[in-house]
């Protein structure tokens, strides 16, 4: 399985504003000490604000900041937001399912891998 450039970038981002943890950070600086364009940033920092992972402020002294500690958040609940809900197997559309004999392979890697990115705290990776 491969995440996309969405997860890469927003996971990133993310752990970049939990460095700076409770202060806010604005996008320009974001973008810029982690190469991610800026449109692109804007467009996850939307995301991630709905799925109320970060938070913001307009204004002069305004920027984005995480919603709670870092601590707090699982890697897990960041890469489900952005890319939903972690699938290594497309099972769910082949018939043969029930008697496939390869699916329970795919069963334990999904559950180790949601297992694997729901130990990780956002803290470790600062």
């Amino acid at each position: 399985m491969r995440f996309s450039s969405r997860a890469e970038y927003g996971l990133r981002a993310i752990v970049n504003l939990a460095r700076n943890y409770p202060r806010k950070k604005n996008i320009r600086q974001v973008s810029i000490e982690e190469q991610i364009p800026r449109k692109y940033l804007e467009h996850l920092f939307a995301f991630l604000r709905d799925k109320k992972l970060i938070e913001s402020t307009r204004g002069k002294k305004g920027g984005y900041f995480l919603s709670c500690d870092p601590e707090e958040i699982k890697v897990g609940r960041i890469i489900e937001a952005l890319e939903g809900p972690i699938s290594v197997r497309g099972c769910g559309l082949c018939r043969a399912e029930k008697k496939c004999s390869s699916s329970i392979v795919w069963l334990k890697l999904e559950r180790e891998m949601k297992k694997t990115l729901n130990s990780i705290n956002l803290s470790e990776l600062i």
